[in-house]
């Protein structure tokens, strides 16, 4: 089954597998999402669901908002994206997802902003390598050749100094980890693109959909400090 959710990245952090392993993982808070909307061939042409996530305020909101997502028994929300190739015919109107959509081990394909960087120069934007910084030279972090003569012309796709990130990007099969249900949140394997806080979308793999790893056994660990103090107040 394709599914997707909407989440917020919260950070990394690292967890241990019994087996000894440590594993990097990024925080992803999905909390609630409500199916706001369904698309079919018949009324729009193609298949799709239009996932809401995140309360707001109503005053924040305007009224063609607010109708909208009316008719899903929802209230205001911040974000709103839709999802195509996913199988319409399991949700609902209205219906509420939660971080248990995914398992662990399952493989997901995670959609993010990239981190802005500005105006940035070939070397910092393209990987570009510089130019000799002695002996008399005078190239040192050009973009270099703008192309032939002839054209006289640059082409289009030239590698030039310009706006860096803000993208969006996405990278592919990554694994779930871990579901936090009680905090709504997912534990994700690796790095994520975006900065803390920003909007992700997890998404079944395109590459290898229905693909489920062996899911790691995970060390947990208690909080003792109220027991210890328990048993010094009885004695």
């Amino acid at each position: 089954m394709k599914k997707g959710i909407l989440g917020r990245k919260i950070g990394m952090t690292q967890v241990f597998s019994k087996d000894g392993k440590l594993i990097p993982v990024t925080v992803v808070y999905v909390g609630t999402n409500v199916v706001s909307q369904i698309k079919t061939v018949e009324n729009d042409g193609y298949e799709s669901i239009q996932l809401a996530f995140e309360d707001k305020r109503e005053k924040l909101s305007n009224k063609a908002e607010i109708g909208h997502l009316k008719k899903a028994n929802a209230t205001p929300k911040r974000f709103l994206k839709e999802l195509r190739g996913v199988d319409i015919a399991n949700y609902e109107l209205g219906q509420e997802l939660h971080a248990d959509i995914f398992s662990p081990g399952e493989v997901v394909d995670v959609t993010g902003t990239s981190k802005g960087k500005g105006f940035q120069g070939v070397i910092k934007r393209h990987n570009q390598s510089r130019g000799p910084m002695g002996h008399g030279s005078h190239y040192h972090r050009r973009p270099g050749s703008m192309g032939t003569m002839r054209p006289m012309r640059v082409f289009k796709g030239k590698k030039l100094p310009g706006h860096m990130g803000v993208d969006t990007v996405t990278i592919q099969n990554l694994e779930v980890i871990s579901v936090d249900l009680e905090n709504g949140c997912l534990l994700i394997k690796g790095n994520i693109p975006g900065a803390k806080k920003s909007l992700v979308i997890v998404k079944t793999a395109v590459k290898n959909p229905g693909k489920v790893n062996q899911a790691q056994e995970l060390i947990t660990y208690e909080n003792t400090s109220n027991n210890e103090d328990e048993t010094s107040q009885n004695a």
